[in-house]
């Protein structure tokens, strides 16, 4: 493959690949917790919902089609959560691929709300 190829393809999908990684070094810390009790929970499946966002947002952009980003993001929120039963103080939870999901959807509305905002020119003074 050419360089001139290469280039888009590595400007578009780094990012994605990169964002997977932060999400598989996570996953791969025995035993996560805040320490904060009650909040523990909540912080934690508030951190899933941020870090699907994230790559959804990431996903739509290598993609420019909504629905594979959406199906890129869940087959990976399911390889993260088997990746996570392997993981001594962890357990992969069918629950946690929903959370992920809001996350997916959440992005998905935001790339789709960004791209319908007008154009600062286009907008009449």
């Amino acid at each position: 493959m050419s360089q001139m190829r290469l280039r888009p393809l590595t400007l578009a999908w780094g990012p994605v690949v990169a964002w997977c990684l932060v999400i598989f070094a996570f996953s791969a810390v025995p035993s996560l917790g805040t320490g904060l009790g009650g909040w523990d929970l909540l912080l934690r499946k508030l951190a899933h919902v941020a870090e699907y966002t994230v790559l959804s947002l990431l996903l739509v952009r290598a993609t420019r089609r909504p629905p594979l980003a959406f199906s890129l993001g869940l087959t990976y929120a399911v390889s993260d959560e088997l990746h996570q039963s392997f993981v001594r103080g962890r357990e992969g939870r069918p629950r946690d691929v929903a959370i992920d999901s809001i996350g997916l959807v959440l992005g998905l509305l935001i790339a789709r709300g960004s791209r319908e905002r007008p154009e600062p020119s286009s907008i009449p003074s």
